[in-house]
């Protein structure tokens, strides 16, 4: 699976799913798109997750036909898209891709954003078995998630990561879009 992600290039989204282009990624930037979820969103990992699996079953084929049905709900919640580099069909992140990592935590040790829990999700393109793409997403999810508490010392109980390989594509129109793969940060509440 093909999904190396480039730092310097990234996309922050903000509630509705509004997406807005950088150039340059700032904490700021992070912080604003994160703020503002007032309560806990009723949306688990765990349902995430079989719905990535469920949505293989349901839909088979080589690729992805329909979103998740959380999908919609997903979008709704505060969040941003960054793309990270990792090593070819690997979950090892490449060093260039640490500072991005580094903003990341920075943004949620802010005040504003204290206390509260995200998820750390990974998605691919849409090259490759999808059972794989959804294994590699998780495997980087992860591997972020890891970086966030071990090198940036964010508390583990405020990120969970999930892997929805191609399940939940960007652009469904260009399914092996280097726009599908990427890394969101979604603030879920308290």
């Amino acid at each position: 699976m093909k999904f190396a992600l480039y730092a310097a290039i990234f996309a922050v989204s903000l509630s509705h799913g509004a997406a807005l282009a950088q150039n340059k990624l700032s904490r700021n930037e992070i912080v604003n798109s994160l703020q503002g979820a007032e309560v806990q969103a009723t949306i688990h990992a765990d349902d995430l997750r079989a719905q990535a699996l469920q949505n293989i079953k349901q839909y088979p084929g080589e690729n992805a036909k329909e979103s998740i049905p959380l999908s919609a709900q997903l979008a709704k919640l505060r969040q941003f898209n960054v793309e990270i580099d990792f090593d070819f069909d690997s979950d090892r992140i490449r060093p260039q891709s640490y500072e991005t990592i580094g903003l990341i935590a920075d943004a949620l040790h802010t005040p504003y954003l204290w206390g509260q829990k995200f998820f750390v999700v990974g998605h691919t393109d849409a090259k490759g078995k999808r059972e794989y793409n959804l294994e590699l997403s998780r495997k980087r999810a992860e591997a972020v998630r890891e970086a966030l508490v071990t090198t940036f010392r964010v508390p583990p109980e405020y990120l969970e990561a999930v892997g929805l390989g191609e399940e939940d594509l960007r652009d469904k129109a260009d399914p092996d879009s280097a726009v599908n793969r990427r890394v969101q940060i979604i603030n879920v509440g308290f």
